[in-house]
């Protein structure tokens, strides 16, 4: 009788590295016949003293992406520098293959860059331009992306075009007063 765990189709997975390790998990994955992938950004960096060199460093810090079934996870988890799979304690979480495949076609003609993790709902701060300094909340309208800028005072909102780049994620904000008459005459 086939064991199905070892006859599942092999899917990615997110395998959290120790700091700075990506590129030896990545070698020593691939060294175990294990298919993988570490996407890299270039960039530049300056020293204290002056000098600079090109660097190649991972788009996802701490993260290596392996393509394995789920029999497999002890071949992955047996690495040096592989602290585990992403997932919960039962069982490793597949990430969508479509995304992963999207990535490793298309990331090296886009010129990627690392940028803090934000989704239409969370509280951004503009870090650019005319309206620097802006705070609000990300939305999404149309085919484009937006942030709502409140006036609590007046309890009024306007939205304004922005461009992913230009934001940074703020914590998410403490709790209104119960009323909004407190707030208006506290």
């Amino acid at each position: 009788m086939p064991d199905t765990v070892s006859c599942a189709a092999p899917r990615w997975f997110a395998v959290y590295t120790a700091t700075r390790h990506e590129k030896n998990v990545s070698t020593l994955l691939k060294d175990r016949e294990v298919e993988c992938f570490l996407p890299l950004y270039r960039t530049i960096h300056r020293w204290k003293n002056r000098t600079q060199a090109e660097l190649e460093l991972p788009l996802f810090p701490s993260y290596v992406f392996a393509r394995i079934t789920p029999g497999e996870r002890g071949k992955v988890l047996s690495v040096p520098g592989v602290l585990s799979l992403v997932g919960s304690r039962r069982e490793a979480w597949p990430l969508n293959d479509f995304e992963i495949e999207g990535m490793r076609s298309g990331l090296a003609e886009r010129n990627p860059e690392p940028h803090p993790y934000v989704v239409v709902g969370d509280r951004v701060r503009l870090k650019a331009g005319a309206l620097a300094g802006m705070e609000g909340i990300l939305v999404q309208k149309r085919n484009g992306l937006r942030m709502a800028v409140s006036l609590e005072q007046i309890m009024r909102s306007v939205s304004v075009e922005v461009d992913i780049h230009e934001l940074e994620p703020l914590p998410p904000a403490s709790p209104r007063p119960a009323s909004g008459q407190e707030q208006l005459y506290a």
